[in-house]
């Protein structure tokens, strides 16, 4: 049979044994460990030195005063930790221990110290303090090995839980960042996770979603050709962990109404091939189905605007060249004023599209000088008259307007736009109107017309690229660049340009600069 004291130091360690296999958290883990060891041996004080990349660190301590701290600290920062660490490290530590516990206790104090050692590695060292004189017996030293190995498997255990909970917290805070909603499905199709861009996008909130089935949250009104997740599932889908299934469409959102998406579904699968989860990509793509929009519509406009005065110009061309007809002068010089017309139309509009190319390119550039507004305004006004005799072109010049810092010909650009957009949508004439004033900061220019106006569902959008109204498309010309390159012009000088709301008949249109520092 065992003596007493055995059965006692057995029964001991089961007991710590137990009691740290119950502790995850490292911190507490440590300050439990130093603890037990000093109860252990009847000690006074103790303390753990941890080995961590680059060196080793004081983890937790038990009744060490903090002057005793910063003695010590120092003495372990350099320790080199090379090579074989219970060879060459260890017995550094405890030289080091040994030699500081003797030299501040004037030799009161002994201490002794037992590596921690777990599968193989050095995970740090535990020194207990004894406040009496004597030495650690073989017994001390062998108990405390034991203890040390017990906390060197608890520590690492311990070390093991809080790496996967950090990585776990990186990977629920990567989620949660992601710009594209994220979204996690059970074998079953159920959701586990669903991250704060999805509910962005869907409307949907997290604690509404999760443990309920996809087919209840993720519903279209329409979509693009394809499988959709049920569909797919029918029909034998994932069969391995490669097989990705997108599907895109307009998804129905919480709210009412729906956001243009493409959703990637991705399987995963454990290595004897179960499912375990669908992970799923959202991503908004409303502007990329814009863009699709625009470059239908752009290749639309302009294959009908190149259409008309190419046809006009080839059918003069093809009907003066005739061999069989001797062309009178007058029409000679009717049909060559056709053709340099729509030529000219032609170099408008392709000038148009290398101004909108260079405004997506950042490359739109000013050459300011002093420019009197109205001056330049009746100078387009004479223009205009002749252009026709439907219309009546008048200037109102406030008193005492000021020049502005701009470039003329960008603001004649803006000026001739909204002109002809007056002279082309108020078909049966009327009086278009330029007129301004001024304030502190500012001057603003208004051109008025007297035609049907601009329907309020427009107005948010007149000044997009290639938009125009379905009411004009088809019965006038235009590639819908006018007001688009208006408004940057305007913006790149500092100001604004805008629908005014306020007037009661026909259409006005305003732009604003701002005023030079006097």
């Amino acid at each position: 049979m065992l003596p007493d004291f055995r059965v006692r130091q057995r029964d001991y360690l089961l007991e710590i044994s137990r009691a740290l296999t119950e502790e995850l958290d490292l911190d507490r883990l440590l300050d439990r460990i130093v603890k037990l060891a000093a109860e252990l041996l009847a000690s006074s004080a103790g303390l753990i030195a941890l080995r961590e990349t680059g060196g080793w660190r004081v983890a937790a301590t038990h009744g060490v005063n903090d002057e005793f701290m910063k003695t010590l600290d120092p003495l372990l920062e350099d320790i080199p930790d090379q090579g074989d660490p219970a060879r060459i490290a260890l017995p550094e530590v405890n030289r080091r221990l040994q030699s500081i516990t003797q030299s501040a206790s004037l030799g009161l104090l002994t201490g002794v110290g037992l590596p921690m050692i777990a599968r193989e590695e050095v995970v740090g060292v535990i020194f207990v303090f004894r406040s009496y004189r004597g030495r650690f017996s073989r017994d001390d030293r062998r108990l405390l090995g034991a203890f040390a190995a017990q906390a060197a498997i608890a520590v690492s255990n311990a070390r093991l839980y809080t790496q996967v909970a950090d990585q776990s917290r990186h990977l629920d805070q990567v989620v949660e960042s992601s710009a594209d909603g994220i979204f996690i499905l059970d074998p079953s199709y159920k959701f586990t996770r669903f991250n704060r861009a999805s509910s962005k996008l869907t409307g949907y909130g997290a604690d509404d979603v999760v443990g309920k089935e996809h087919s209840e949250i993720i519903r279209w009104s329409s979509r693009e050709p394809g499988s959709t997740l049920d569909e797919a599932t029918g029909g034998g889908w994932p069969l391995s962990a490669s097989a990705e299934l997108y599907v895109e469409g307009d998804l129905l959102r919480a709210s009412g109404g729906h956001i243009s998406v493409g959703i990637t579904y991705a399987p995963t699968f454990s290595d004897d091939g179960r499912l375990l989860s669908v992970v799923a990509n959202v991503r908004d793509i409303t502007r990329f189905r814009e863009a699709e929009e625009l470059k239908t519509t752009f290749i639309s406009i302009i294959s009908h605007e190149l259409r008309t005065p190419v046809a006009l110009i080839k059918g003069y061309v093809g009907t003066l060249r005739r061999d069989d007809a001797d062309w009178d002068p007058e029409v000679v010089r009717d049909s060559l004023a056709v053709i340099e017309d729509e030529s000219d139309r032609l170099a408008d509009l392709i000038d148009d599209l290398l101004d909108a190319s260079r405004l997506q390119a950042g490359a739109l550039s000013l050459n300011r000088s002093d420019l009197d507004l109205f001056q330049l305004a009746e100078e387009l006004a004479v223009r205009f008259r002749t252009q026709s005799d439907r219309h009546s072109f008048e200037v109102d010049r406030p008193a005492d307007f000021p020049l502005v810092s701009a470039d003329e010909e960008r603001l004649t650009q803006v000026l001739t736009n909204l002109l002809s957009n007056a002279v082309k949508y108020a078909e049966d004439g009327g009086r278009v109107l330029i007129r301004g004033r001024q304030t502190h900061d500012e001057v603003v220019m208004c051109v008025s017309d007297q035609g049907p106006g601009i329907r309020p569902s427009d107005r948010h959008r007149i000044f997009d690229r290639f938009y125009r109204s379905e009411e004009i498309t088809g019965s006038t010309q235009g590639a819908g660049l006018g007001l688009y390159l208006a408004k940057a012009i305007v913006e790149a000088h500092g100001g604004r340009i805008w629908v005014d709301e306020k007037v009661e008949q026909g259409a006005q249109f305003c732009f604003s600069l701002p005023r030079d520092e006097e």
